[in-house]
């Protein structure tokens, strides 16, 4: 079981990935901002961050950049799920610090498998 701290404004994304990560054995802590979530984040520890890029305020992109930049929190893997499915959107959020990037919805075995794999190491 990992502890996963998810960073999304749709409460209504926020609470179908929550019960699709408990559903696979994960404890799910989430923040509605990106400037709360990089908080949560170094007060937490999560063992994975799952960012979404659409926020308000600071956009995922940018969180991602400064979880990864900074010495707290850059050996957390950084998670992107979003609806922005275009491979440029994908290789920018590798580039700002992503260990992976995956396009909502998505389906239940493909996440579970990319979570595991960073978990993995």
């Amino acid at each position: 079981m990992a502890r996963i701290l998810l960073i999304e404004d749709s409460p209504t994304d926020t609470a179908v990935l929550t019960q699709l990560l408990q559903r696979n054995g994960h404890e799910v802590f989430a923040s509605g901002s990106a400037e709360d979530g990089i908080e949560a984040c170094k007060r937490e520890r999560p063992d994975l961050v799952m960012m979404d890029v659409v926020l308000p305020g600071m956009n995922g992109f940018q969180a991602t950049r400064a979880l990864s930049r900074d010495a707290d929190t850059s050996q957390i893997p950084v998670l992107i799920v979003s609806t922005k499915g275009m491979e440029t959107d994908r290789a920018w959020g590798m580039r700002q610090g992503a260990r992976d990037y995956i396009v909502k919805p998505p389906r239940e075995d493909e996440l579970i498998a990319r979570i595991n794999a960073l978990l993995a190491g």
